[in-house]
């Protein structure tokens, strides 16, 4: 059985070690045993679960979704096909989030379309958004 220091899980997985023992402390992962030293030491189930936890992560999935999927995976008495109800779920959200930026975008080329470069004395960025000449969506939540 490998075993892994913590510096070599996080060199394996590209997870700060301050997030492992946090993902630890929050028993996203299990408990470690210590060496004589008092040293963490992870194995192949702690690497297996913090690869788990970061790609979900990369997918944009919450803590508290990885910890539902997990979850799945390791209870007999649900389905791992439930997971499919929390992707989808996030699937939406993602896609809601695309709209947004999709509007987002199309504000600001038409405020940076406005400009006239050639004027020395105003901007119309600042005075498109200062007027309002053009509607404005609040994007502050994407």
């Amino acid at each position: 059985m490998t075993i892994y220091s913590i510096g070599q899980l996080s060199k394996l997985t590209q997870c700060k070690i301050p997030t492992i023992r946090y993902y630890e402390g929050i028993e996203l992962i299990p408990a470690t045993s210590r060496n004589p030293g008092n040293q963490r030491r992870y194995h192949q189930d702690h690497l297996k679960r913090l690869l788990f936890i970061r790609h979900s992560r990369a997918l944009g999935f919450s803590l508290k979704e990885i910890r539902q999927l997990i979850h799945l995976q390791t209870c007999a008495k649900h389905s791992p096909h439930e997971a499919h109800s929390i992707a989808k779920q996030h699937l939406l959200e993602v896609q809601k989030k695309v709209e947004k930026l999709q509007a987002l975008e199309e504000e600001l080329t038409a405020i940076v379309n406005s400009c006239q470069a050639g004027d020395s004395i105003h901007c119309q960025v600042l005075d498109a958004l200062n007027e309002g000449d053009i509607p404005v969506t609040d994007h502050a939540n994407l």
